[in-house]
């Protein structure tokens, strides 16, 4: 029922806004949806599962996200810092975004916890209890899109791996302006710099670099 499930999570995210994820209630969750509370069961297997799959829904949109943010500049010196910039957006508006790419839960958020799912579990309870990928895993899920998105075709694999160092810099400094954010933003100037100075310091890096 995917119309359903996207109502469901629709209905938790709006929930989420108002009150601490202890406090959103299965039964007015699958009212705000107008489906029953068993099709939420159905379709999550219960709160945790709903949480979880909450959580992936965000981590999908940050993937997609990014990638449309690398696509909007056709400058090679101006997509990682405008990768940065958006990252950073994204997390200042979603706190599940940041705690997502951070680490940092709040009380307020529907923390994942490890799935427990039963072998007699629908494909839907199933998929809803699937791991997720951790900080760490998902800025190498980040990493890898990018390079794929900015490498050119038959890209040597020296070129590939600088620009994944660098690529994974500029991700690695919009996370600690996340946690530390400057109060006039720049986290695309503070990449670009870096990049710069990093480019200009490394043999041969004028060649690999994205600028």
């Amino acid at each position: 029922m995917p119309a359903a499930r996207e109502s469901l999570l629709d209905a938790a995210r709006t929930a989420l806004v108002c009150r601490p994820w202890s406090a959103v209630r299965m039964v007015d969750v699958a009212a705000a949806a107008g489906v029953s509370r068993q099709t939420l069961y159905n379709e999550f297997g219960g709160k945790d599962g709903l949480g979880r799959a909450l959580v992936r829904r965000e981590i999908d949109a940050v993937l997609t996200g990014a990638d449309h943010a690398l696509a909007g500049y056709h400058e090679a010196g101006e997509r990682l810092p405008a990768l940065a910039e958006w990252l950073v957006r994204a997390a200042r508006g979603n706190s599940l975004v940041r705690a997502a790419l951070t680490g940092l839960w709040t009380p307020r958020l529907p923390v994942p916890a490890p799935a427990r799912v039963p072998a007699q579990s629908t494909a839907a309870q199933r998929g809803a209890d699937g791991p997720l990928p951790s900080p760490g895993e998902l800025l190498g899920l980040l990493r890898d899109r990018t390079v794929v998105a900015l490498s050119p075709p038959r890209a040597d694999p020296a070129d590939t791996a600088e620009l994944a160092r660098l690529t994974e810099l500029a991700l690695r400094l919009a996370l600690s302006w996340m946690q530390a954010p400057a109060p006039d933003g720049g986290v695309g100037a503070l990449v670009r710099d870096t990049l710069g100075a990093v480019s200009a310091t490394t043999p041969t890096a004028g060649a690999r670099s994205p600028r």
